[in-house]
């Protein structure tokens, strides 16, 4: 009786854990990142496009009432009453970008110099995020990340590259998916019937991250 009983709950608890999983991530994000460096050749800042999925772009256009025709072109009007939609950030939130150099972490600033645009049934959005002093690289790479910990939203580093400086080498670099797949089914394998989906998902999107190591010369 015992061991069907655990059975039982084991059995529960994975139908729930694969719910979870099915459920997650909501949204899913092309990603551009450009480094931009100053004019003594540190990095000063990042910029950084989000490309979202055609169900999500679709959604932000409808419910603002924007493209009435469907001719899948905005009016001037209508995209400056879109630009930062996006960028209303809420206190602690770290924009899903994290950049690192030696392993030691970098604060970036809030978002500035919002954009926006509609194309092929896609939104796109763009902003510019200042490190709090000029990155000098010496040796060292400048890696940044991409990944919501969440696992709401599901990021492609699509694009990476720098401006203001030549001699460097951008590399991309994927996560083992089937390792990161592993460690969601691991943790989510913890949960209960009684846990909140979306309150308690456990924090696993840096397995997921996506990542940029830029290199320069000298």
């Amino acid at each position: 009786m015992r061991k069907g009983l655990i059975g039982g709950i084991w059995v529960l608890a994975a139908a729930v854990g694969a719910q979870l999983a099915q459920a997650h991530p909501h949204i899913f994000i092309d990603a551009t990142l450009e480094v931009v460096f100053d004019a003594l050749g540190r990095a000063e800042g990042l910029r950084i496009g989000w490309t979202y999925d055609d169900l999500m772009s679709l959604t932000f256009i409808t419910e603002r009432g924007l493209d009435p025709d469907f001719d899948g072109v905005l009016t001037e009007a209508e995209r400056a009453s879109l630009n930062g939609f996006d960028m209303a950030w809420q206190p602690g939130f770290a924009g899903d970008t994290y950049a690192l150099l030696n392993s030691v972490p970098l604060a970036l600033s809030g978002p500035s110099d919002w954009s926006v645009s509609y194309a092929d049934g896609k939104v796109t959005s763009g902003h510019y995020r200042r490190f709090d002093a000029p990155v000098d690289l010496g040796g060292a790479a400048l890696i940044v990340q991409v990944y919501d910990p969440g696992y709401y939203t599901s990021y492609v580093l699509a694009e990476a590259h720098v401006a203001g400086r030549s001699g460097c080498q951008v590399d991309l670099f994927e996560p083992d998916r089937d390792a990161a797949d592993q460690t969601l089914q691991d943790a989510l394998a913890e949960y209960s019937a009684s846990d909140a989906a979306e309150a308690d998902f456990p924090a696993v999107g840096a397995a997921y991250a996506e990542e940029a190591q830029v290199t320069c010369e000298g």
